[in-house]
């Protein structure tokens, strides 16, 4: 199991990661070995994400989601596969914890009577502007 927050946790089994070579610089390294780490997880279908949780991770996930609400995180920034797939779960850790954290509702203010003075002020004196050029150009 993984924790992700007070109430969500991840079956190791939701989790399905495939080794592929990396792409960029590397040498035989990049060449010969299948360092990257592609991380599947359905987050449509998956049994321990809330129904608010699923739909905000997926529109945090924006284009990692594919069609059919599958999550795919692909980590290649270190040269050890061991180091990827902790990159890659604790990316998917983060996006889950940022989804699951609830968002600020907004308070409805009004603007101050000191605000709403200021404004009308400044839209007389701009009219007044404006009505000064509606004589000089009649002029010429």
């Amino acid at each position: 199991m993984i924790r992700i927050a007070p109430g969500i946790a991840l079956d190791e089994n939701e989790i399905t990661l495939s080794f592929i070579r990396a792409s960029g610089p590397g040498g035989q390294n990049v060449n010969k070995v299948e360092t990257a780490v592609q991380l599947r997880f359905d987050a449509a279908r998956s049994r321990s994400l809330t129904g608010a949780v699923r739909a905000r991770l997926i529109a945090l996930a924006g284009h990692r989601v594919s069609g059919d609400g599958i999550l795919i995180i692909t980590a290649q920034r270190f040269r050890s596969q061991e180091r990827n797939r902790r990159d890659a779960i604790g990316r998917l850790v983060a996006l889950i914890r940022e989804a699951a954290r609830p968002l600020k509702t907004r308070k409805p203010t009004r603007p101050t009577r000191a605000s709403q003075l200021r404004r009308l002020e400044a839209k007389r004196r701009r009219s007044e502007v404006k009505r000064a050029r509606v004589g000089r150009w009649e002029e010429s």
